[in-house]
Formats: C-alpha cells, sequence, structure tokens
C-alpha cells in the first residue's frame, strides 16, 4: 500500500495511466539530437539526487519522489537539464537502496509508481530528464531471485547467482575480499554452499554468466525506458564478472582502512566480458534515444577509453573519477589529467562529487577560504569540455556532517571500519532549503543530521546574496547554455607553467572564452597571449568575475582563490 493519501492519488486505473505514460513520453525521448546533430545529453548539466536526502514531502524525515517532484522548478532555473536518482527501488536498505529486492517498482518509503510518473511529467514540464540508477551487478538477498536461489542446489534460479563449495570445511572458497570488509563469501547452512557477495553479505552478486540473467536484465532497462526514463547511470560496472577459477587474489603489503589485507583485485574485477554486456546495454538504450552513465573508477586513462568502446558503442558517459582524486588545487596536476581525458576517444565527462565521495567543500577547502573555493572550482568544472555531473547541494556549498560516534553511523561501511573509516553519511545530509529547522528539508527530525552550517548555507539565503557560492553557479550555468564557446568550443591550456593560475581558452568559430583561475592563497597576475590561438588582437572582456579581479589589457590580476571568465573574439 502507497503512505500517500488517497486524494493525492490520481484517479486513473494504473493500466490505463501506462497506456496514456507511454503514449506522451515521446515528447520526453524523441528529441535525442539537436539542430546540429548533437545528441541531448553532449550539452546537457546532470545532477545527482540522494532521494532519501533531497526533499521530504511527507515529513516522516526521509525524502521521496514527490518532494524531487516539488524542486523541479528549482532544479531548471538552476540550469540542470537531467537528474539521476540514486536507487529508490524496493529495498531492505541495507545499503540504502542498493541492495534491490525489486528492479520494476518504488520502495513505499520513497513513494509509488504514479509519484514515479508524476515525477517524469513534472520533469517533462520544467525540461529535466530523469536518469535512474541501475544496479546489475548484485540485488538484495530479499530478492525473490535470491530466495528462490538459495533454497535448493537443484533451484530455478540456483545459477542466477554465484554459488561455490568451500576450499576445505570452513574455508570460503578463495581469499577474495568484500568492499566493506571481510570476506567476500558467506556460507548458506540450507544448501551449505557459499555465494559471493563483493560488497555487503545482504547484496549477493548475480551471475553474468548465465543468458537468462541477461536477458532480464536488458528488458529491465527497456521497460522503464517505456515509462520516461532517459537513461541509467550503470553502478559498480567493473565488478560484473569474475574468474569463474575463483584463482586467489595477489595479496599487496599492509591492511586496508577495515583492517583486511591489501589486495589486488585481479581476479574479480575489469574482465573483457564487461564491455560485452555494455554494448548490449547500448543496444537498448539506443532505441530510446537514452543515454549511460558510468561508474568507472580507472586507474589510467586508457582504461576510461575503453568504457566508450572502439566504436563509441558503450558507455556515452564513463564517469572521470581520476579527476576527483586531485584532491588538492593544483594547476599543473589538473592540467594532467584534463590533458589525457581531452585525448580520448569520447566525450569527456567530469565530476568533482558524488554519494561516495567527502563533499568537494571539504576536499578542496582550507577551512577560511571555502567559499571562494567553492565558486572556483564551480567555475573550473562547468566551464572545461565535456559534460558534467553536479552533486545536490554542490551549489550551495553544502559541507560534510561526519558522525563523531560509532553509534551514530548509518552507513555500513563506517560501522564495519570504524573509527578508521566513518563511512559516506557525511557526504548524503539532507539538502539544505532555507533556515527552518532542520534545514527546510522535513518538519521531522531527519534520518541524518544537518550541518550547523545550513542556517548561512542555504538555497533561501543564497539566493538573495550576489555574492554566494548559489549565485556563481546560476551565472556560470546560465552562460554555459547559451555561449557556443563553452558549448561546442575545443580546450586549450593556456601559460602551462604557471604554478598558480589554472587557465584555458575554449574556441569555436572565431569566439573564445577565456576561464583564469587563481588556485592559490596569494594574489596573483597573468598575461595572456592569443596570437596563437587566433585572437592576437583580442582584449579579454569579463563575463563572471570574483569581486577583486580585473583585466587591463591582455592582463588579468586575480585575488586569492579569485576567478574570471572572460570574452575573446577574433
Amino acid at each position: 500500500m502507497s503512505r500517500r493519501s488517497p486524494l493525492r492519488m490520481p484517479s486513473l486505473m494504473p493500466g490505463l495511466l501506462l497506456v496514456l505514460l507511454c503514449s506522451s513520453v515521446a515528447g520526453a525521448q524523441t528529441q535525442s539530437v539537436d539542430a546540429k546533430g548533437h545528441p541531448w545529453w553532449q550539452h546537457a548539466v546532470f545532477y545527482e539526487i540522494y532521494p532519501r536526502s533531497f526533499a521530504d514531502s511527507n515529513n516522516d524525515g526521509v525524502g521521496d519522489l514527490e518532494g524531487i517532484s516539488s524542486k523541479m522548478s528549482y532544479l531548471h532555473e538552476l540550469g540542470v537539464d537531467a537528474i539521476w536518482i540514486a536507487p529508490c527501488y524496493p529495498s531492505p536498505q541495507v545499503d540504502f537502496g542498493y541492495d534491490v529486492a525489486d528492479y520494476r517498482n518504488i520502495d513505499p518509503m520513497y513513494g509509488n509508481l504514479a509519484d514515479f510518473d508524476h515525477m517524469v511529467a513534472e520533469g517533462r514540464k520544467h525540461r529535466v530528464r530523469v536518469i535512474l540508477d541501475f544496479v546489475p551487478n548484485h540485488t538484495s538477498d530479499q530478492h525473490p531471485w535470491f530466495q528462490d536461489s538459495k533454497s535448493s542446489r537443484t533451484a530455478s534460479h540456483r545459477d542466477w547467482y554465484i554459488w561455490r563449495d568451500g576450499k576445505a570445511p570452513g574455508q570460503p572458497p578463495n581469499n577474495w575480499i568484500s568492499g566493506f570488509g571481510g570476506t567476500a563469501w558467506t556460507l548458506d547452512p540450507t544448501t551449505n554452499q557459499y555465494f559471493y557477495h563483493i560488497f555487503y553479505t545482504q547484496q549477493p552478486d548475480l551471475n553474468w554468466r548465465n543468458p537468462a540473467v541477461e536477458q532480464v536484465m536488458l528488458d529491465t532497462t527497456r521497460w522503464w525506458y517505456k515509462r520516461g526514463v532517459s537513461g541509467f547511470r550503470l553502478d559498480a560496472v567493473d565488478t560484473l564478472f569474475e574468474d569463474p577459477a575463483l584463482h586467489d587474489n595477489p595479496v599487496l603489503p599492509g591492511t586496508n582502512k577495515q583492517g583486511d589485507p591489501n589486495m589486488q583485485d585481479k581476479n574479480n574485477k575489469n574482465f573483457p566480458e564487461v564491455h560485452e554486456v555494455l554494448r548490449k546495454l547500448r543496444k537498448v538504450a539506443d532505441e530510446s534515444g537514452a543515454v549511460l552513465i558510468g561508474e568507472t573508477w580507472t586507474s589510467n586513462v586508457a582504461e576510461l577509453d575503453r568504457y566508450y568502446g572502439e566504436d563509441g558503442n558503450e558507455l556515452q558517459m564513463p564517469m572521470d573519477f581520476m579527476f576527483t582524486t586531485v584532491n588538492k588545487l593544483s594547476p599543473p596536476e589538473f592540467r594532467r589529467q584534463i590533458a589525457a581525458v581531452d585525448g580520448t576517444h569520447g566525450w569527456p565527462v567530469f565530476v568533482i562529487g558524488n554519494h561516495d565521495l567527502v563533499r568537494s567543500y571539504n576536499r578542496y577547502g582550507d577551512g577560511k577560504n571555502n567559499d571562494a573555493i567553492a565558486k572556483l572550482m564551480g567555475a573550473f568544472y562547468l566551464t572545461l569540455r565535456g559534460t558534467p555531473v553536479m552533486y545536490y547541494g554542490e551549489e550551495i556549498g553544502m559541507e560534510n556532517n561526519d558522525p563523531t560516534r560509532k553509534e551514530e553511523v548509518k552507513d555500513p561501511i563506517g560501522r564495519t571500519g570504524w573509527p578508521e573509516e566513518k563511512g559516506r553519511d557525511g557526504e548524503r545530509t539532507p539538502m539544505q532549503w532555507n533556515t527552518a529547522p532542520n534545514a527546510g528539508f522535513s518538519k521531522r527530525g531527519p534520518w541524518l543530521p544537518v550541518p550547523p552550517s545550513y542556517r548561512t548555507h542555504n538555497v533561501a539565503s543564497e539566493s538573495k546574496d550576489t555574492n554566494s557560492v548559489l549565485s556563481l553557479y546560476r551565472k556560470v550555468l546560465a552562460l554555459r547554455h547559451t555561449n557556443e564557446a563553452l558549448l561546442e568550443g575545443s580546450y586549450t591550456a593556456l601559460n602551462e607553467d604557471d604554478p598558480n593560475v589554472m587557465s584555458y581558452l575554449r574556441s569555436y568559430k572565431g569566439k573564445g572564452v577565456l576561464v583564469a583561475l587563481n588556485m592559490s592563497a596569494a594574489p596573483q597576475k597573468a598575461i595572456f597571449h592569443l596570437s596563437q590561438q587566433g585572437f592576437g588582437r583580442a582584449m579579454p572582456k569579463a563575463l563572471i568575475a570574483s569581486p577583486a579581479a580585473s583585466v587591463k589589457g591582455n592582463e588579468v590580476t586575480l585575488e586569492p582563490f579569485g576567478l574570471l571568465i572572460a570574452e575573446v573574439n577574433q
């Protein structure tokens, strides 16, 4: 049963509702390219929403789909074109939705399918597409498939998961370690075999070598496309396949934060078969003009490049997490990373935060100039050549609110790894809408506490402040959507020997945008000679700048952590 009031529910029968929805979905998905032939996602701005934490419409302390629907106007005005929603499927919530118990429904805590349909419709009205998180590697142990699979060794779904005998009594099949700590194998007493789980024990891995598993997962994506979804973010795609012979992983020196041996995931990650599956998922996505975003943790650009596919037939948007490993304001390191990604076969995808990463406000902030640095980073990754994926609250300078006691921790990683590993609760706190109690997220105590900074860093207050983080994000996003050089232009690094000022030129058909970012705590000057880029006589004209930034001829002066986005034309 839905937790929604009957007065708020559509009166149409579910079958008729779906028919009408499918007939109207064409408006959301037929325009898959723009007037110049670019796919819709190439010029879009994506925005990740953690549904538990975005907006609580019924004041139970947990965010929901109706809450997201109510904020579509805000998202559109901010400059967001598509929202990626972390898993909202039915789930025991052991890993907050990444343990899926039903791939074709909505968890009652978030609403129901009618609420989902309403959200898609509201998004369409505000020109905001909906991207869902898809979890192909594993299910919940409460999923009917696994419940059947573990019932006997001859169950119809037995081979849908990875079952093996132990090496010896009381010993798992090999030495593989779970990402959440401890062995990646759990002994089930019913059949006296171990099942494999690269994550939590309540998240058994699916057996993608079984054609039946592949088919049902492909069909599931089709089902959601017909319901109005414009794409999927694919969770943990590098973990879909394992060595069938179950060879041990090489053990490295030392231990990790959870006290387990350090291990090279040689035999349970990054198998070539992953790319076969991605090509099949892409083929289905192309039927609907949809986009596939990859959670692609890679150690080098060559690995990242492979996720695009040799013929561009795998992921359109593999996320470059190597960019997030530059956890300091370092122009030389950023230049190296951007140059490498800019040389791949596909369109770059930039991200500086998500639900698994300490918020960028904390990672890059120095404790004194965090707001200025937050603006600097927003001006940075939103003006690069590529598609950005924002994280909710980034635009208002939300900070981490980490637990201080183990009893407060809700994330399973934090519970097993405390105190060295505090988990990911700190970056998943409720969105800060205003100065009301609980930051206006809910009238009831939220599932995670909001930090005290909500009194100054919230949408309502920052909307009135022309010098706020939010105001800067809105200006940059508005410029990004209208400026041809930012939409279409090439990327050229400038003053590459400068250790303090990150600068580059975006140029297109005689039009250019110069971006200069002071990544130091001291005032800096930079002189730009743009003749080699065809802008020899052009003098920068400021479009967006920090308060003390100035331009005199071809010389730019920037205050500490100052920024300048300037127009240059031939």
